[in-house]
């Protein structure tokens, strides 16, 4: 099975059900106790993970961005969302 093919169920995901198993993910690692081989497959699925979460992440940005315009279209002040990622 390609890469793509590996990951391919990622693309269907939500924001929180990507960040959850990326954090299992990073539970394996850093538990030290899978085979090399694996590892660098559920690494490969990890970095899908993140970028995919990044991705989404981006989107929801963009619609606070948006809801923070006034009624005449101009922006109102904003700040930028701040996110503490624990990888």
């Amino acid at each position: 099975m390609s890469k793509t093919e590996n990951n391919a169920d990622i693309a269907e995901m939500s924001f929180e059900t990507a960040l959850a198993e990326l954090e299992q993910i990073v539970g394996r690692l850093e538990h030290g106790d899978v085979p090399l081989a694996e590892s660098i497959q559920i690494y490969e699925r990890g970095e899908a993970l993140r970028a995919h979460s990044d991705k989404l992440l981006a989107k929801a940005e963009a619609k606070v961005e948006k809801l923070t315009l006034s009624p005449e279209g101009n922006p109102s002040q904003t700040s930028p969302l701040e996110i503490e990622w624990r990888y």
